[in-house]
């Protein structure tokens, strides 16, 4: 008989007033100079303006750079690369989901029972999937970093802790990969586009597999 696997090390819970994560590297806008500043929000508005124009795809260094009327090398210099201006351009929306689901109002913030705040996670986040699904196809991680990116870590360590207090016996980090794999926006891509899914059938198939998870159907 095959010994007994071990559980994953168990994640630090989030602080009571926990800083809000950003998908890019970290930015050192509140330092930055008045012109810099200006030129990072003149560049992020002409991206978000390709992006509505002719989607993700329409996005490069050069085309931006022509949009804002600014030199390539100033594109570079404040984003790195087309990864690092796509997750910018991303960061808004994530911080603001950031803000609801650990200090909003329930039940997607603290305040509702673990397993309502589950639901309301998994449904918001297929909502922002579908509303900026060629931002976030264009700005996914690399597999060999896409457990480690930390706003995807900090996804997991909340979805790992609602699931500790709603199963205490279960094996919360394997069950929080499992359940934010049916997240991920590539294959959410798949279920609405060749597969024709409506929204509502996933986020009823997303509350059917919660309530499976915590045993709670």
């Amino acid at each position: 008989m095959s010994a007994a696997l071990q559980p994953f090390p168990k994640s630090q819970q989030p602080p009571a007033q926990p800083e809000l994560l950003q998908l890019g590297p970290a930015e050192d806008e509140p330092c930055l100079r008045a012109d810099a500043a200006r030129n990072r929000a003149r560049l992020l508005e002409a991206a978000a303006r390709l992006v509505a124009e002719h989607g993700a795809a329409g996005v490069t260094m050069e085309a931006v750079a022509a949009a804002a009327e600014v030199g390539k090398g100033t594109v570079f210099r404040r984003f790195g690369d087309r990864t690092g201006l796509l997750t910018a351009l991303l960061d808004h929306s994530e911080k603001k989901f950031q803000a609801a689901f650990l200090g909003g109002p329930p039940p997607l913030g603290p305040g509702a029972p673990p397993v309502e705040r589950l639901r309301a996670f998994g449904r918001e986040l297929l909502r922002r999937s579908v509303d900026e699904m060629d931002l976030q196809l264009a700005a996914e991680p690399s597999p060999e970093r896409r457990f480690s990116v930390p706003v995807r870590r900090l996804h997991h360590n909340h979805v790992a802790l609602l699931l500790r207090q709603a199963v205490p016996d279960a094996d919360s980090e394997f069950l929080a990969h499992t359940l934010m794999g049916s997240l991920n926006p590539v294959l959410i891509h798949h279920l609405t586009g060749p597969c024709g899914l409506p929204m509502e059938r996933l986020e009823k198939a997303w509350c059917d597999l919660v309530a499976r998870v915590t045993r709670t159907g």
